[in-house]
């Protein structure tokens, strides 16, 4: 049997199993990734054959960030009491399974069933990599690692749209839910191999149920409630009941996670004013990116008539882009003012967000991609730079809570992002059925708006 300790990986591997760890837990973040993103030039396709508008198709993409945002806080359960080795090995596993089967879906239901299911280990899988990284490299080579872990991950949102498109149009829609299954079995055999066992377990301590329970309740009603907004006529009621329900859980998820002894979200870490602001940042991001995500293919494809393989190759440039773009803020994150780097690219995104508003149909393929490039830059100085400004100050032992923290915040940004995105769409002129240009740019003025609050919080980091 192999020995998978650090000692055992170091005199088997020398110092590059730090590396070989990290491309093993980045390949269950790409998986992730390309699963969140490599859908949305789907939902076109989706809307068609199911039959349905816009306000139900987006629940294939906010049903699976809710899932993540959800299952994410419990990774650090799971790590302290299996180690990441395991738990990764088991999410991966179980999230290749349900994109089989979500694959052979024959009603929306099914469809959006599998995509929270999908969400729900990739919620487990995502803070895996920060956590590693904070674990096993140095402080002063965590920015470049984490630069270089981002820009594998980043590989998945550049290529998924690409690939989506190619699948929807040569194949059928029903192959973006199989695309990441060979990307997860890979990754099995390598956690397998390359992740190694915890040096020591903390005793064994109860797993916050409720509070999950709780949380879980809190997000998915409260993205009902937003959800039921675009049909607002005879439910003033029932949506009234259930924003108070909502506050009513999120008041409850608080006092439960100030009283119990192990809780799901480390309240005091928020505590922390730099922590705090850097998470507030994360919001922003999660926004940024899963906002964009979503809304680049479904406004091209709506009201620009391109194809969904044209839809994928206008944001390749910009994942190539970003992919290169990391490891340069990765380095500038260990050497440079965190919260410089943020401000930097979320001024990037805004000029970007306020480009895509300000648009009209007759602009070149060109513009729209160079756009798209630069809000790519903005979250490519964004990313490390929260990491290194949030997690730096922390002690070893904070950094499974504080990753899955972090995580999850930026996950909410994006679930509460892309609802509000197509909520604004859907309240927007239609005609055919179908949003019209000027929907689209409302949504994208209420990004670039978001995105710039953000500036507020980032600066207070003092990191």
């Amino acid at each position: 049997m192999s020995d998978n300790t650090v000692e055992g990986l170091r005199a088997r591997y020398g110092e590059r199993w730090r590396w070989l760890a990290v491309i093993t837990v980045m390949l269950g973040t790409m998986a992730t990734v390309l699963s969140a993103t490599v859908v949305n030039v789907a939902l076109h396709d989706i809307m068609v054959e199911f039959g349905i508008r816009q306000g139900q198709v987006h629940w294939l993409a906010t049903g699976f960030i809710a899932a993540m945002t959800t299952t994410m806080l419990a990774s650090s359960w799971l790590l302290d009491h299996f180690g990441v080795r395991k738990t990764l090995a088991c999410a991966m596993t179980v999230f290749t399974v349900i994109s089989i089967v979500g694959g052979f879906a024959d009603s929306p239901a099914q469809l959006i069933a599998a995509r929270v299911g999908q969400g729900a280990m990739a919620g487990l899988m995502q803070p895996m990599g920060m956590y590693l990284v904070f674990r096993i490299f140095p402080r002063e080579r965590r920015g470049q690692a984490m630069g270089i872990y981002g820009m594998g991950v980043i590989l998945a949102p550049a290529l998924g749209p690409v690939l989506g498109g190619f699948l929807v149009d040569e194949m059928n829609w029903r192959y973006v839910m199989f695309a990441p299954a060979p990307v997860t079995l890979i990754g099995v055999l390598m956690a397998w191999r390359f992740l190694p066992l915890p040096p020591s377990r903390p005793e064994p301590y109860r797993f916050d149920t409720p509070g999950l329970l709780l949380l879980g309740a809190t997000i998915g009603l409260a993205l009902d409630t937003l959800n039921r907004l675009q049909e607002l006529a005879g439910q003033e009621w029932r949506i009234g009941v259930q924003a108070i329900v909502v506050l009513v859980l999120l008041t409850l998820f608080v006092i439960r996670e100030r009283s119990t002894r192990h809780p799901l979200v480390n309240l005091a870490l928020l505590r922390m004013p730099s922590f705090r602001n850097a998470n507030l940042g994360a919001m922003a991001l999660g926004l940024a990116l899963f906002g964009s995500t979503y809304l680049v293919p479904l406004f091209v494809q709506t009201s620009l008539a391109f194809s969904a393989t044209e839809a994928g190759l206008l944001m390749l440039p910009a994942g190539i882009v970003l992919g290169m773009t990391f490891p340069l803020a990765g380095r500038l994150a260990d050497r440079q003012s965190a919260r410089s780097l943020v401000v930097f690219g979320i001024v990037m995104f805004a000029i970007s967000a306020t480009l895509f508003a300000i648009s009209d149909k007759s602009l070149a393929f060109g513009w729209l991609a160079f756009w798209t490039i630069l809000g790519r830059i903005g979250i490519g100085f964004m990313l490390p730079a929260l990491s290194t400004g949030a997690l730096n100050p922390l002690a070893p032992e904070q950094l499974g809570a504080a990753s899955s923290t972090i995580n999850f915040t930026r996950q909410l940004g994006g679930a509460f992002g892309v609802n509000i995105v197509a909520l604004t769409v859907e309240f927007g002129e239609h005609s055919d059925g179908l949003p019209t240009i000027d929907a689209f740019h409302n949504a994208w003025w209420l990004v670039a708006a978001f995105v710039a609050l953000a500036v507020v919080p980032v600066w207070r980091m003092r990191a």
